[in-house]
């Protein structure tokens, strides 16, 4: 049970420890101040979502959240390509369109959980969905507010979402023994919330004009394996980078 229990949860908190880490990339390079603290704000968050999620793991005698963000292999770590993803070249769009394609999976997420069986998982879902409405608002209404702006705006989230759409899909790659992870009604099949997800972001992406069709099952080939520890190539580095402080002194209290 446990080993189960840690794979779904070691989706849903790297996912947060790493796009937390990407987003705080934008500090002192926001397209504006408002967005400059807003990413930073958001970061903080995720981030903050990461450790409680581990904690759940900790209290069950497994490893501290530091062991967990900063002392794993990066094989040992489950998040999803999408995060992974450096902010190439600084394109808000593309952080944008990431940040609103993720926080639109992490509400589908958090409400199964919050119905789910496992009570830890259930009540710290039912807290997060309070602070996530809040990036949920914030992605929504910079993408409305930038769709219906310029011609250039609408290009270049119409860029973004065709260069990230295949990776968001894959936010919803079934986990490792999936079927046993939703026989214990701890959260429904991969496929059912990525359903949910699709019908979270519609109405906003087709009346934008902006939502692509299903990727084709070759683009996603080369996607597959994230939830099993196959990294991407961005990956080490990124690794590297976080974890430079706690590695200077191995076995510190911080």
């Amino acid at each position: 049970m446990i080993e189960r229990l840690e794979t779904l949860v070691l989706s849903l908190a790297d996912d947060e420890l790493i796009i937390g880490h990407r987003h705080a990339e934008w500090i002192g390079l926001g397209p504006i101040l408002e967005e400059d603290i807003a990413f930073a704000s958001i970061a903080q968050d995720e981030t903050g979502h990461a450790q409680a999620y581990y904690q759940i793991l900790t209290d069950l005698g497994l490893r501290t959240p530091d062991e967990y963000a900063f002392q794993r292999k990066a094989s040992e770590f489950r998040c999803a390509h999408l995060v992974e993803l450096p902010n190439f070249d600084y394109d808000y769009a593309l952080a944008l369109m990431r940040h609103y394609l993720y926080d639109a999976a992490e509400q589908i997420k958090l409400q199964a959980l919050r119905e789910g069986s496992y009570d830890p998982l259930a009540g710290l879902a039912d807290r997060l969905l309070r602070e996530e409405k809040y990036h949920w608002l914030h992605a929504t209404t910079w993408i409305k507010r930038l769709a219906y702006s310029t011609e250039e705006a609408y290009l270049r989230l119409k860029s973004a979402i065709d260069q990230l759409w295949p990776y968001a899909w894959m936010l919803f790659e079934p986990l490792p023994e999936e079927a046993e992870i939703v026989e214990a009604g701890w959260i429904p099949p991969s496929s059912v919330l990525r359903e949910r997800w699709l019908e979270l972001i519609q109405p906003t992406l087709i009346s934008a004009n902006l939502f692509p069709p299903p990727p084709a099952s070759e683009t996603l080939l080369p996607l597959q394996g994230a939830r099993k520890g196959l990294r991407s190539p961005y990956f080490d580095e990124l690794l590297q980078e976080m974890t430079e402080v706690s590695s200077s002194e191995p076995g510190a209290e911080w």
